[in-house]
């Protein structure tokens, strides 16, 4: 999210009491923007005599966001015609996208309206490897490599372990998906990836 911004509403049947040092405020609890409980504590001064007040507030959150651009089917690889960028509510929503690079190339789990907010549980990196598929087993070490043929037995997105049957072999070995139909040893380093 980018650009946040937040509107506070103190829910309270009467104003404070007048204080004559500064307030002390506690937060009782804050783990839901929609309605969040703080303690306000005036301490006894000279001549005054101290109070303390329970208050309800209640936050809303709105920012900059990924939102769908046009409709997009469930299994939709999301290109960049259909992310766009506007300020939402977000008060209630934990996993938003604030950039639209976060959503680009994933695929959506489900179907999507135009104008609603993309969410992170929403959408999963695509399948780079189905169970059946013919794929190339690459290790490269030092720019050396080797590679050789071998059927995946699982599914999986770019970085997901699968297991691979090496087809001269038969040996089934567990292996890390590179990209689309290529595979590699678990054990080698890892290039960073987005």
């Amino acid at each position: 999210m980018s650009e946040p911004q937040v509107e506070l509403n103190v829910l309270s049947a009467r104003p404070a009491p007048p204080c004559a040092v500064p307030v002390e405020v506690e937060a009782l609890d804050t783990r839901q923007f929609a309605r969040m409980r703080f303690l306000a504590r005036c301490p006894a001064a000279k001549g005054a005599q101290g109070w303390r007040q329970d208050f309800v507030v209640r936050a809303r959150v709105s920012a900059v966001v990924a939102v769908a651009a046009a409709p997009i089917r469930p299994n939709e690889t999301i290109g960049d015609e259909h992310v766009t960028l506007e300020r939402r509510d977000v008060t209630l929503v934990g996993d938003a996208i604030g950039a639209p690079e976060l959503a680009v190339g994933q695929t959506s789990r489900r179907s999507l309206r135009a104008g609603e907010i993309l969410r992170s549980g929403q959408l999963t990196a695509p399948l780079m490897v189905k169970r059946g598929d013919q794929v190339q087993m690459v290790a490269r070490i030092e720019g050396i490599e080797v590679s050789m043929a071998g059927e995946a037995l699982d599914a999986g997105a770019n970085g997901a372990v699968v297991r691979v049957r090496n087809a001269t072999s038969g040996q089934v070995v567990r292996m890390r998906v590179a990209g689309a139909g290529t595979v590699e040893p678990l054990d080698l380093p890892q290039p960073n990836r987005r």
